[in-house]
């Protein structure tokens, strides 16, 4: 805007585009938005399900059947 009035060309560089915002995308490593309290820990690798508890992530408790670090559903 070289008046300052509005008048100016749109913009079509770098910038322009609208980014994620606060609050909006995917977790960490493409995981759930916010997983919450309930769900699932399951194994990769067995298939073995789990009940998530609160405060304990998934990939910190190992599959009772075959040993391997469990994932969230």
């Amino acid at each position: 805007m070289p008046r300052g009035d509005g008048t100016g060309p749109t913009g079509q560089g770098p910038g322009t585009g609208r980014g994620q915002g606060q609050g909006q995308g995917r977790g960490r490593m493409g995981g759930p938005f916010a997983a919450g309290p309930g769900g699932n820990c399951v194994c990769p690798k067995c298939g073995a399900a789990a009940a998530h508890v609160v405060g304990q992530p998934c990939n910190a408790i190992s599959c009772p059947n075959c040993g391997t670090k469990m994932t969230r559903n």
